[in-house]
């Protein structure tokens, strides 16, 4: 059997996670630099946000111990079966490294085991896509060794366009970079940023949701624009579940592919650097472009 997992920044909906059997390595937060709560399994989400929102701080993360990867793998290896584990971008994390160190030690126990650790390059829902795909190919049946070769080919398709409400989470967290450039004092500016292949840069920045929302379907058309029915796409949004139906909206009058699948939530790993009212779309080539001229 392969067991699928992935730390908790891939913020997949309970359904997608029951729906494949996907094993999450939780993320800690803290609000004072001392007490460290497990993303989902000791804190919720709308936890995490209220008091985002009601205290007005910049919480931190912690990313997964090489101990809490091995203690994941461990069972599913001692029970002859193999693992798939996607990790956060590494240009934002080391949670790939620790995944990676706990690995090799499993191999020095068990050193015929199949583990397969991927860094997603992406996060939030370009993660959470990118596991999908790989959910859907293990529920197709596909060998362990075609499954982790047509990973890697969809990988560098993944995409994020999003705006965020304030680039002040992004300043403090240190994860800005070229997104820099967008930072502006004008009243109620929406910066629009995207994220590819584990990097952000600038798109634009607009004054107010509506024409930002306007400008991240538009960027998203323009990419998908030569096959659009040859991608997946999810909407997600940082606690303001009104922007991703106000996105969802925007993207059904001008996108040929309904969307009609369930929204995310971007979960306290990625929140603490977006902060709340983050909305925006990620998109990934399904892996069906792929397996048939796959060798």
């Amino acid at each position: 059997m392969i067991i699928l997992m992935s730390d908790t920044s891939c913020d997949l909906p309970s359904s997608i996670v029951d729906e494949y059997n996907i094993q999450l390595i939780p993320y800690y937060v803290s609000f004072n630099k001392n007490d460290y709560f497990k993303e989902l399994f000791e804190i919720s989400i709308d936890e995490f946000y209220t008091k985002l929102r009601s205290e007005k701080i910049f919480p931190k993360t912690s990313l997964p111990s090489i101990n809490d990867y091995y203690t994941k793998f461990e069972p599913n290896i001692k029970n002859g079966d193999s693992i798939i584990c996607v990790c956060l971008s590494s240009h934002f994390s080391g949670s790939y490294s620790a995944a990676k160190n706990a690995r090799e030690l499993i191999l020095e126990t068990y050193p015929d085991a199949q583990i397969e650790i991927i860094d997603s390059l992406n996060a939030t829902g370009g993660q959470g896509l990118l596991v999908t795909e790989i959910g859907r190919m293990i529920k197709a049946g596909l060998e362990f060794k075609k499954i982790i070769k047509i990973a890697y080919k969809i990988r560098p398709t993944a995409r994020i366009f999003f705006y965020v409400d304030t680039l002040d989470y992004l300043e403090n967290g240190g994860r800005i970079g070229k997104a820099a450039a967008l930072l502006g004092t004008m009243l109620n500016v929406k910066p629009i940023i995207y994220l590819e292949n584990g990097l952000l840069f600038p798109i634009s920045k607009t004054r107010g949701t509506k024409k930002a929302v306007a400008k991240v379907i538009s960027v998203l058309q323009d990419f998908t624009k030569d096959d659009p029915q040859s991608y997946a796409y999810v909407i997600g949004d940082a606690h303001n579940r009104e922007a991703s139906i106000q996105m969802a909206q925007a993207y059904n009058e001008v996108m040929p592919v309904p969307f009609n699948k369930h929204f995310f939530t971007i979960g306290v790993t990625i929140g603490v650097n977006t902060g709340p009212d983050t909305c925006g779309v990620a998109v990934i080539k399904k892996y069906e472009n792929f397996i048939r001229n796959d060798n």
